[in-house]
């Protein structure tokens, strides 16, 4: 059984000794090949494959609902009303986001079917993704459900920010880095963090070591979403 540095132990010799820090540090090497990922890299230069783009965004697209529920889950499960608030706005904001805008846009040009859109053929790991949000969703533990949300969003923040400037010409590209990457977002991804960075110190061993697990399967997902996309 693999051994895991206690994170009271772990946070007396780190330059950054936040509890997210620890779950993304024990998350290696997996965290870097996520956010260092050839395909996520490809996106910040603009040059994926039409069909390799159209099908990585209608796969990521059979995340909304299940996201969606997760959020209304943390507002559900969190321990104080000033933690409910923002992912209570996130919430009502999603139903209208440009996101969901930039989804119809980008998959009309890049030729995706209406079958593309109604009844897609889910790839395993998005089955497999969609059931870990909803284990979390179900389950109203407020921890591995800021675990999972941070990894969906930090991950994404750490490609995104990757990006060199100028960005893209094409839109399917440069919007989808800008949805990830820029004060707002980086505003959430700091929210979701400070609050798994305010609950962890409070948390028992055995907690920890949960949250961790749900952190780290969260990041193995993000990789084979990525290694899908890439797949001929």
């Amino acid at each position: 059984m693999e051994q895991v540095v206690p994170y009271d132990e772990w946070r007396a010799g780190a330059a950054d000794p936040s509890f997210s820090e620890w779950l993304r540090s024990l998350s290696e090497p997996e965290w870097s090949a996520v956010v260092s990922h050839p395909f996520a890299a490809s996106i910040t230069r603009g040059d994926v494959p039409d069909a390799a783009m159209r099908r990585y965004l209608i796969q990521d697209l059979q995340f909304v609902d299940s996201f969606t529920a997760l959020l209304g889950a943390a507002v559900a499960s969190a321990d104080t009303f000033e933690s409910r608030v923002p992912f209570g706005r996130f919430l009502g904001q999603t139903a209208t986001s440009q996101e969901l805008t930039y989804f119809d846009r980008a998959l009309e040009a890049l030729g995706a079917t209406p079958g593309d859109l109604t009844s897609p053929r889910l790839e395993p790991v998005t089955e497999e993704f969609r059931a870990l949000m909803d284990e979390a969703r179900r389950g109203l533990d407020y921890p591995s459900i800021l675990a999972l949300l941070c990894v969906a969003e930090w991950s994404y923040l750490g490609w995104a920010s990757r990006a060199a400037e100028p960005l893209p010409e094409n839109f399917v590209h440069r919007e989808w880095i800008e949805l990830h990457e820029g004060p707002e977002f980086r505003a959430w991804v700091q929210f979701i963090r400070g609050e798994l960075d305010r609950l962890g110190p409070r948390l028992g061993e055995e907690e920890r070591l949960r949250v961790l697990d749900v952190f780290r399967r969260a990041v193995r997902l993000e990789r084979r979403f990525f290694d899908m996309a890439t797949e001929s």
